[in-house]
């Protein structure tokens, strides 16, 4: 471990005879390690699900998760916000949004890792798994840059499904990072921001008053307002509006072919709880240059084949930023101490790191296990189903669990993991974002039953999934049943939609556990989440065996 301060690379002053006091008790920062060596149960699952050959480039990003000059860069662009220029010093508008030199290092950084593009340029089977395990690092190091990576990731195939879009997705997937204000055809590698809501529509994504004109067919002229627009500096912007026959997917250039600026503006950015680094606004378009996506009347369908990658990307997201809030919870109980022991050889705080831990390994493997879902998609029809179901799924509850998650970690210490010159107060700021973003907790709750119903056999596949651990465990073949059981009954399912959706995602994080995690961990899991039953608050282990394998397993440095 590097005896590097928080606030980057500085080194602290060392202490001398004439000091007024010395302090022995304050743990070094967590750096100068490599976050993928550090993390086993990642490189079993990267291997398990089908990408064993991405290791060499997990290790590489891992590398740079630790580094504290990156971590530096992060605690940085986090605290040096965005800002929004509308006008030159002459008057003229030019609709700039000016990020910290720290946001751009960190967005050529993860470009550089394809964090946003090994899904689709990979050279072997296993793409969504390889970059799963990229974005779950990634996730570890900055969140905000997160954002347009995710976005990038789950645009390229509605970019791919148009002819005169197809060009601008494969220079999406650029690794050269080029944030300069120019045409697409001058640039290394292009951005996308999507902007989807209008603000009196929420995530009712029919509720549109935003227009759409065609002119002599394509191109269409957009005029209206969206109130959510994610890193609004993308060369391209994906979006919706309504055409005569119903709602229409749009991406629109923010240059015209002429090389002309394209008609959208940006009318402000949003003071947000987290994601800092990142440039949110509200945006007005005014005959604003747009292409069609699909058809018109199917642009609710065709945008969420982009907001199903979103989706488990936002679990993975999460499940990242759950696994630093761990490590960083570890990693100060081995370094401070009380009442003569180390916080970690407390019987209570290991209780409860433990249980932290436990979370993390549920959530890495079922959305390793759905990222490969998506590899196989195309060529076996089980694999499809578990791809339709199972994104949904999976946010709902990783996404879920994260800000309750990061309180509990950041408790474990104490005051300084409130103070923001610490990592934790950023992640516990961050954490509820992805529960929101594309689809709220209620929304993919009941999305995972409409996934049911139009996908016949998509339910009957997950429970196939927790049924190739029957016989390991006792309490898991009756929770299964019984779970069954509560689908099947009539009434209203809408209604149980949180308990239902929950309890299938315990379940198939639980079976993945007893099947492939170290018997510590699987009997665990299905004591305190399938038994009981898992409650909001963590520390609720019955047994203390094995709760130190768990904990070593959870951070090797």
């Amino acid at each position: 471990m590097s005896a590097q301060t928080d606030a980057g690379s500085v080194q602290p002053i060392a202490a001398n005879a004439a000091d007024t006091h010395e302090v022995p008790n304050t743990p070094p920062a967590l750096a100068g390690h490599n976050a993928f060596d550090a993390d086993p149960a990642l490189a079993e699952a990267l291997g398990r699900e089908g990408a064993g050959w991405a290791e060499a480039k997990a290790r590489k990003l891992g590398a740079v998760v630790g580094d504290p000059e990156v971590q530096a860069k992060a605690r940085a662009a986090n605290r040096n916000l965005p800002e929004f220029r509308p006008y030159d010093s002459y008057g003229q508008r030019v609709d700039v949004v000016e990020y910290h030199p720290a946001y751009h290092e960190l967005m050529a950084a993860a470009m550089d890792a394809e964090v946003h593009s090994l899904a689709w340029t990979a050279p072997e089977p296993g793409g969504h798994v390889a970059r799963a395990a990229l974005s779950y690092l990634w996730n570890q190091v900055e969140n905000g840059v997160g954002c347009p990576t995710g976005m990038a990731y789950a645009a390229v195939p509605v970019l791919r499904s148009q002819p005169e879009t197809a060009d601008w997705a494969e220079k999406m997937l650029g690794t050269r990072y080029d944030p300069r204000l120019v045409p697409i055809g001058e640039k290394s590698s292009i951005t996308v921001a999507t902007t989807l809501t209008e603000k009196h529509g929420g995530c009712d994504l029919r509720a549109y008053s935003t227009e759409a004109r065609p002119v002599n067919g394509q191109p269409y002229l957009l005029t209206g307002h969206k109130w959510f627009c994610s890193a609004p500096m993308g060369d391209i912007l994906l979006t919706t509006a309504i055409t005569e026959n119903g709602p229409g997917l749009f991406v629109a250039p923010r240059f015209l072919p002429d090389g002309s600026r394209n008609r959208f503006f940006i009318q402000g950015l949003k003071d947000k709880c987290g994601n800092r680094s990142n440039a949110s606004s509200h945006i007005e378009y005014k005959d604003c240059w747009a292409l069609l996506i699909g058809d018109e009347g199917a642009g609710v369908r065709t945008a969420m084949t982009d907001v199903h990658y979103t989706r488990l990307d936002f679990a993975v997201g999460s499940s990242g930023l759950m696994r630093l809030a761990l490590s960083l919870a570890i990693h100060y109980g081995r370094h401070r101490r009380a009442f003569q022991r180390s916080l970690v050889d407390l019987p209570l705080m290991s209780n409860i790191l433990a249980d932290l831990a436990l979370d993390v390994e549920g959530s890495l493997a079922l959305s390793m296990r759905i990222a490969r879902a998506l590899d196989e998609a195309g060529s076996d029809e089980t694999a499809a189903k578990l791809a339709r179901i199972g994104p949904p799924l999976a946010k709902y509850w990783c996404c879920k669990r994260a800000p309750g998650f990061v309180a509990e970690a950041l408790e474990c210490m104490g005051g300084n993991g409130y103070i923001e010159d610490a990592p934790m107060a950023r992640l516990y700021r961050e954490a509820p974002l992805n529960g929101i973003w594309e689809g709220s907790s209620n929304m993919v709750c009941l999305d995972v039953f409409r996934a049911a119903e139009r996908e016949p056999g998509s339910l009957e596949a997950v429970f196939a999934e927790i049924a190739a651990a029957a016989g390991a465990h006792a309490a898991l073949d009756t929770a299964a049943r019984d779970l069954q059981d509560a689908f099947a009954e009539p009434g209203n399912r809408e209604f149980r939609a949180r308990r239902l959706v929950e309890r299938l995602a315990l379940l198939w994080q639980a079976a993945l556990l007893v099947q492939y995690a170290p018997a510590a961990v699987a009997e665990a899991f299905v004591a305190t989440r399938v038994i009981e039953g898992h409650g909001p608050l963590f520390g609720r282990l019955d047994d203390a065996a094995g709760v130190d394998a768990i904990i070593e397993r959870a951070l090797r440095t």
